[in-house]
């Protein structure tokens, strides 16, 4: 399979009351896999606007963003897809979770607070979230095989 151009994502690490906030982006909860709000880098926009504009479609929540906390990818060997995201730890501004928001490309359909110990009972990627969440230093999550 021939690979193509690694496609740019960004991700958000936001810690409230020592829990972590994690998405399904999956509509008609397809897959029961939880991640960090985030998406796609639109080139001419900065890393972190990128990630406030993605964090605002998907929770409704303003974050400020702060330093890097993880760099992450992944890839899906069929398909040739390969992805490099950057996860920076950012905190709430404004707003809050209210299960009526509607992500505008309907594919984030739940958002939750986590806590630590919950992670290890829900399917999350990347491995190293909850490292990168509550840790310190700036952490390289290597190549992982995608999954849904």
């Amino acid at each position: 399979m021939k690979y193509k151009p690694p496609r740019s994502a960004v991700r958000a690490l936001i810690l409230h009351e020592d829990r972590v906030l994690l998405v399904n982006a999956f509509a008609d909860q397809k897959s029961n896999l939880w991640c960090a709000p985030g998406g796609g880098v639109i080139a001419g926009q900065s890393l972190p606007q990128n990630l406030m504009r993605e964090v605002f479609e998907e929770t409704g929540l303003t974050i400020e963003v702060g330093a890097p906390a993880l760099i992450n990818e992944f890839h899906d060997p069929s398909s040739g897809f390969h992805q490099v995201e950057v996860f920076f730890r950012c905190h709430i501004v404004e707003g809050k979770i209210d299960p009526s928001w509607q992500d505008p490309e309907h594919v984030v359909t739940r958002r939750r607070f986590f806590t630590r110990d919950e992670l290890a009972y829900i399917r999350v990627k990347p491995l190293g979230l909850a490292q990168a969440a509550w840790g310190q230093d700036c952490q390289y999550d290597p190549l992982e095989e995608i999954v849904f």
